[in-house]
């Protein structure tokens, strides 16, 4: 089994809000890939006393302990679990109500020597590679599929949109959300090899169109992850109008890439 995993802070000066990890249980049978993207905070705050660096390393750290101790779970009740186990952690000192309280994108994968189980919540993405070398990508589209204008403002998305029906869904405090994430399962035979990407990797695809999925796919196999993320902020600096280009989103953004080859 090859892995390769980077990630890599939007600001040096900021802490890196991505978690990415692969699990290895130890009878040597399977494996796991979880993978967050932190939701960066308004400026007027969350309603949290704790930072989004903190949520994404506690929900990672449970969703890395359910999903390779207790294969009994379904994926959906490892996520459900592991952000009732969070928000517990923090309920009597912060304001868990609010819509903004720290929240993040899933990617979660577990397989085993006769499947190969996963689920993606949100924008991060989910690459899996038949042995034909087919790439096919695993998306959450809700938030691409929500007109700009309805996006204007945070207010707005605030109010509307985010964890709400109609709208788009993240990893927050509500146990619920596990259901609403895009899961399935393949045969193993059929998967040889998976990337778990945060947006702020997929914006080789996704905001420069640089290449399509199929061809992220093959950059991150030959030239490994970092090679993906080095690209992203050749363009991101090369881009002197990168604000912009991308909308309302930040120049650089974290970017976290795992690769396994099962």
């Amino acid at each position: 089994m090859r892995t390769d995993l980077v990630s890599e802070p939007g600001d040096a000066t900021r802490p890196n809000e991505d978690f990415a990890g692969v699990g290895l249980p130890a009878s040597g049978q399977g494996g796991c890939v979880i993978l967050l993207d932190g939701v960066t905070p308004p400026r007027d705050g969350t309603g949290c006393l704790h930072s989004v660096a903190w949520f994404t390393a506690r929900l990672g750290g449970a969703l890395t302990e359910l999903t390779v101790s207790d294969p009994d779970l379904t994926l959906p009740e490892i996520l459900s679990r592991a952000i009732r186990r969070t928000a517990e952690a923090h309920a009597h000192t912060c304001e868990l109500s609010h819509p903004r309280t720290p929240q993040a994108t899933v990617v979660l994968t577990r397989w085993s020597a006769e499947t190969l189980e996963y689920l993606v919540l949100s924008d991060s993405v989910l690459l899996v590679q038949s042995p034909d070398g087919t790439v096919t990508p695993v998306l959450d589209d809700r938030l691409a599929r929500l007109p700009r204008s309805a996006l204007a403002t945070d207010a707005l998305i605030d109010a509307n949109l985010r964890n709400k029906e109609g709208g788009f869904f993240t990893a927050a405090a509500d146990p619920s959300v596990a259901s609403r994430a895009v899961g399935g399962t393949l045969p193993r035979h059929e998967v040889r090899a998976l990337a778990a990407l945060t947006d702020g990797a997929t914006r080789w695809t996704e905001k420069f169109h640089e290449g399509d999925w199929t061809a992220l796919f093959d950059l991150v196999a030959k030239e490994g992850a970092r090679a993906l993320v080095d690209r992203v902020r050749e363009l991101e600096s090369a881009d002197r109008e990168a604000r912009a280009f991308l909308g309302r989103s930040k120049t650089h953004d974290d970017a976290t890439a795992v690769y396994v080859e099962l």
